[in-house]
This record gives C-alpha cells, sequence and structure tokens, in this order.
C-alpha cells in the first residue's frame, strides 16, 4: 500500500477566490515590509563588523561550554564553530570565535580579547589564540550590497528564463511568487529578531530555487492542459493542472520538511537560523506556486492555442526539456 498525502483524484477549486489570496500574500508582504522599516533586521556578525578568534588547544572543543563561557561577557552576538582538517594532529583542536562590533567600535579592542581569552581558558586552560582578523562596517557594508544583488540578479535570470521556456505572463507569475517568498521570509526575521547572516543569504537563493522548481512542474502541466483542452476556460484549466500535480508538489514538501526539521532539532545552534529559512521557504513556496504564481497567471491571461508557437512571444525554447 503506498502512501498518499492527498487522495489520488482530486478535483479542488484553488481558484474560487483568486483575489483573496492575493490580497492575504498582499497584507503579509505590507506587514513584512513595515517590521523591516520599524526594527530592521538583527544582522550578524557578516553584516555588522565584528573579529574573529582562532584557537587552538590539545583538549576537544567543546562548543557549548565556549558559549555559555562567553554569554557571561555580554559582547553580543557570538558565533563559535569547530575546524576541521585532515592535516590536524590528534591534540589539535582548533576552534573559530567570531565576536561582533561593539558600539561605537571598528573592532574588538584587545582588552576585550583578553577578557575573552581568560574567559575560555577556564574550560581549557591551554588555549591559545592563533589569530584574529577584524571586518569593520566598510566591508560589512559592501556584503549587504553584494547580498542584495545576488537576490536581484537570481530573480531577473528567473524572469528571463520563464519568459523564454513560456510567456511574459508566465514569467510574472513565477517573479511575484519568488518576490513574495523572500520578502516574507525577511519580514519573519525582522520581525522575531532572528540572526541574519550570509547564511540566510544563501538560504534566500536556495529558497527562489526551490520555489522556482515547484512552480515550473505547475506551469509544464498547465501548457500541456492548454493544448489538450482548448475550449475550456483557463481557470478551469488551472485547476486542473494544480491537482493533477498535487501529490507530487505535497509529497515533495513533506520529505524535504521531514530533512530539515530534523536539522533544526538535532543540528546546533550553528545552522538553526539557515534550516529555519529554509523551513520558512519550504512552506510559503509550496503555498506561492499554488495560490501566488498560478493567480497572477489567471488574472494576467494567457495564450490558449499552443499548437502555433509564436517566435516573438519569448516561445522559442518552449519545446526545450530543461
Amino acid at each position: 500500500m503506498r502512501l498518499r498525502l492527498v487522495p489520488e483524484n482530486t478535483s479542488w477549486d484553488f481558484f474560487s477566490r483568486p483575489k483573496l489570496w492575493l490580497g492575504i500574500s498582499a497584507g503579509l508582504i505590507l506587514l513584512s515590509l513595515v517590521s523591516f522599516v520599524l526594527q530592521g533586521l538583527n544582522y550578524g556578525i557578516d553584516f555588522r563588523g565584528g573579529t574573529t578568534i582562532r584557537t587552538e588547544s590539545a583538549e576537544p572543543v567543546d562548543v557549548g561550554a565556549y558559549r555559555d563561557a562567553l554569554q557571561a561577557l555580554e559582547l553580543g552576538d557570538i558565533t563559535i564553530s569547530e575546524v576541521f582538517d585532515p592535516t590536524f594532529g590528534p591534540d589539535q583542536n582548533v576552534a573559530m570565535v567570531r565576536i561582533q562590533a561593539q558600539e561605537g567600535q571598528e573592532s574588538v579592542t584587545v582588552e576585550t580579547i583578553e577578557r575573552v581569552r581568560g574567559a575560555l581558558q577556564e574550560v581549557a586552560p591551554d588555549i591559545e589564540f592563533v589569530s584574529d582578523e577584524s571586518v569593520g562596517p566598510k566591508v560589512s557594508g559592501e556584503l549587504i550590497q553584494t547580498a542584495i544583488i545576488a537576490v536581484l540578479l537570481a530573480i531577473g535570470a528567473v524572469l528571463v528564463y520563464i519568459w523564454l521556456r513560456f510567456e511574459w505572463q508566465f514569467a510574472l507569475g513565477a517573479v511575484a511568487a519568488l518576490v513574495h517568498d523572500v520578502v516574507l521570509t525577511i519580514g519573519i526575521f525582522s520581525e522575531l529578531q532572528i540572526r541574519f547572516d550570509l547564511a540566510i543569504i544563501a538560504a534566500l537563493l536556495t529558497i527562489v530555487g526551490y520555489s522556482l522548481n515547484d512552480t515550473v512542474v505547475v506551469f509544464d502541466r498547465v501548457r500541456e492542459n492548454l493544448m489538450k483542452y482548448k475550449k475550456r476556460p483557463l481557470r478551469e484549466v488551472l485547476n486542473i493542472s494544480i491537482n493533477e500535480t498535487l501529490s507530487r508538489t505535497f509529497m515533495t514538501s513533506a520529505t524535504t520538511l521531514l530533512a530539515l526539521i530534523s536539522l533544526f532539532v538535532l543540528g546546533g545552534d550553528v545552522i538553526r537560523g539557515f534550516v529555519f529559512a529554509m523551513i520558512w521557504g519550504v512552506i510559503v513556496g509550496t503555498y506561492s506556486s499554488i495560490f501566488i504564481a498560478s493567480a497572477t497567471l489567471l488574472l494576467l491571461g494567457v495564450k490558449r492555442d499552443w499548437s502555433k508557437p509564436d517566435q516573438t512571444a519569448g516561445t522559442q525554447f518552449g519545446d526545450v526539456d530543461a
């Protein structure tokens, strides 16, 4: 007996109120923007600037004990990670300690580094600070600009790809879904004040790819059904297409969430922010591929007779498998 998250043959109407779903999403996007303007993001060291200290000791690195020892110093955002290298000897245990820049300072002061050394020596008496490097506000500002450009270029590439493969209405629907996913992800990080660093930018780009994959699967079925059901209304064709791909959509999302939830629970603090962004992105990405991308396509309308390709409509690569 095969596991099914949805019935084998469904005929659910996803577009009884398409403007309602778009309105709800527009409201959530507005709340996200308001939260971003009023609260901003809780930037991590990558964007705020700070100091990275490389430590070495003969005792095994206990990330939890290191973190507990440093929390009492009240230095703000601190990230601790163990470094693994096959060239290290058995008594060479290396960790990276990253401390955010303090208010009004370009980098962590020598006095602060000594306080950190003293706190860590209580956990590992033989610990040594091999090196320390600082990231100033100018470099962190450049990282923010680069991150924004990376996300915008990814969305722009999606716009061009979908336009070439389908039509411009499909492209706008896909981009609307991607913007929806990215803005809501940034919004929840702003509202909950979860640390926002370069790992979250990687999560955003992954969410863009995941959401696009789900949207393209639905759009491919829509295109097939537009050729198959030339006389049926567009709303009915969209409903048929989504119902036909619904089982695949939910199975993909469910299996992905199982892995992500396991990582969130067992993976530790280092990757928890990244995994949370991915969990949220899978949920909103699945939602947007149905209720945002397809609803936008319904409102814009689309060419009905796909048996006659229009070489000027951007569909000259529509029959290419990719």
